[in-house]
């Protein structure tokens, strides 16, 4: 279909300003959903809490001893929350801000600070998510480790952090597998030692 000469004329010489002006930009709703979870769990930084496990099904996650999170370190792009079990220091989720989202990492460590042979795994968020709670589906070179190490059910995992005014959840979840711990925000506990590596 061929358009009239005039309509031709028309599109050619339409400064390229006033199209511009039709077009309005979506409302950033990605990143302010992303920031205010950021700034909710910032705004505990300093604090920590004791947990206990909701839910693990089927049971296997072998969390045994006192459950405590502490959002321990705060920067305007990087929240890093060890995960203490008992007297086992060795992980630490770390939550970044990316520029194209929000990037949780699960920091493995030995005792002696050296890492974990799986360290490091996490995924990215792929969507807006909401203030209070963001969804980290496992991203391409946390597969390829697990598969290495013959964890190959785990290429299905999506994490989920929830943040809410008197509970912060961590949960995991694939086919066949839900794991999630709450810790109660009302009321902080004394932080705990160091994480390993830390």
């Amino acid at each position: 279909m061929r358009l009239h000469p005039f309509l031709a004329l028309l599109l050619v010489l339409a400064p390229p300003a006033a199209m511009a002006q039709t077009i309005k930009p979506a409302p950033l709703l990605t990143a302010e959903a992303q920031q205010a979870f950021f700034n909710a769990l910032r705004e505990h930084c300093g604090k920590a809490y004791e947990g206990k496990v909701v839910i693990d099904n089927p049971k296997g996650s072998g969390f045994e001893g006192r459950l405590v999170m502490h959002v321990r370190r705060c920067s305007e792009q990087q929240l890093q929350i060890p995960f203490h079990v008992g007297e086992n220091r060795s992980r630490t989720w770390l939550i970044t801000q990316t520029g194209a989202g929000l990037l949780l990492k699960h920091d493995h460590r030995k005792p002696d600070g050296s890492d974990d042979s799986s360290t490091m795994y996490g995924g990215h968020t792929q969507d807006a998510g909401w203030p209070q709670v963001q969804s980290f589906p496992v991203d391409a070179v946390s597969k390829e480790q697990f598969v290495r190490q013959g964890l190959a059910a785990s290429v299905g995992n999506t994490w989920q952090v929830y943040i809410y005014p008197k509970v912060f959840s961590y949960r995991l979840v694939r086919e066949g597998r839900e794991f999630r711990v709450d810790f109660d925000l009302t009321r902080p506990v004394d932080p705990p030692p160091t994480p390993w590596g830390y």
